[in-house]
């Protein structure tokens, strides 16, 4: 998960103009939550599935599932997320949903299919290794209805409530930084692409707990590490194995990469000690060569690519290597 700032992309014109059609739903749906709590049916909201707003996601985003950074288009159209739920809240009977916001853009995220929906995954468990993957369990991840908020939090439950309150435990990548509360494992010997809560100085790095978001907050409470990332790794799953297994991948090239320049330049200072213009000449082709594979590095980090909060999270630790 990167930050993302929303105004990067002008909000699309079916949820922002006064006579669009996330307005006329926010007027209907209005009068259909005032009738008689007994005839309040499911409402059928219909807004936020505009082509408009698929492509200004699809823009603001990158092709990108705003949880796990994975590229949706390759494997199944895209999910638009309510990050607040617009129906129903999970562990909160009787929670209408947040529907004032159902059609709200800043309430909108693209998410794939197994962030957005809950499904039974593969999941390293909380006392697995952190340099193999060896234990591991299914566990219910997805957002689907899920909103956990903090004990202190006061959750709104209507229109006009003051959202700021409740504390939320999951992440927004359009209102939260996530490297505040999510780092990446980077072990050079062993690579793994786990995503961590970002722990408290002094603190053991460790997998969250797996289960309820009230039992992982907990957790993460008493082990000093970040609730609000424990939790939502734990609800969007995103440390699911296909997950793990599309990271390691993507940190084996990287470290190939790194013993590649460590080969390279090493080679370049046996050639210096050269007087003959043939090895001087070398040393200067190497050296553009660096140059070349660090740019793809480089590159990995673009926005636009999958996985780049974790490629961004690697070159920080190797230049701070380089530079010791």
């Amino acid at each position: 998960m990167r930050s993302v700032r929303r105004d990067d992309v002008p909000p699309p014109r079916s949820l922002a103009d006064e006579a669009g059609a996330g307005r006329r739903e926010l007027d209907a749906v209005r009068v259909h939550m005032a009738g008689e709590p007994e005839n309040r049916k499911t409402f059928d909201f219909k807004a936020y599935k505009g082509d408009d707003v698929k492509a200004a996601l699809e823009r603001l985003f990158h092709g990108k599932c705003a949880y796990c950074e994975s590229a949706y288009a390759v494997t199944a159209p895209v999910d638009v997320e309510h990050f607040r739920p617009k129906a129903a809240v999970e562990d909160a009977p009787g929670h209408p949903g947040y529907w004032w916001l159902a059609m709200a853009w800043d309430n909108l995220l693209p998410s794939c299919i197994d962030c957005n929906r809950r499904r039974k995954q593969v999941t390293p468990t909380h006392s697995a290794s952190l340099s193999e993957l060896q234990a591991t369990s299914v566990a219910s991840t997805g957002k689907k209805d899920a909103f956990p908020i903090l004990p202190s939090g006061r959750r709104a439950s209507a229109e006009g409530g003051d959202l700021t309150a409740e504390e939320a435990l999951l992440l927004d990548p359009t209102r939260d930084e996530p490297r505040a509360h999510l780092r990446f494992h980077l072990d050079p010997v062993k690579p793994l692409g786990l995503v961590l809560p970002r722990e408290t100085a002094g603190q053991t790095p460790a997998l969250p707990a797996i289960g309820p978001a009230a039992a992982v907050a907990a957790a993460a409470a008493a082990s000093g590490v970040s609730q609000r990332g424990a939790v939502s790794i734990q609800v969007y799953g995103l440390n699911r194995l296909g997950l793990v297994q599309e990271r390691t991948r993507v940190l084996r090239h990287l470290e190939f990469l790194r013993h590649a320049i460590a080969e390279i330049d090493a080679t370049i200072d046996d050639l210096g000690r050269s007087r003959a213009k043939v090895a001087k000449d070398a040393a200067a082709r190497l050296g553009r060569l660096i140059e070349r594979i660090v740019a793809e590095i480089v590159a990995m980090a673009e926005p636009d690519q999958p996985y780049s909060a974790l490629v961004a999270e690697w070159i920080e630790a190797y230049r701070t290597e380089l530079e010791a």
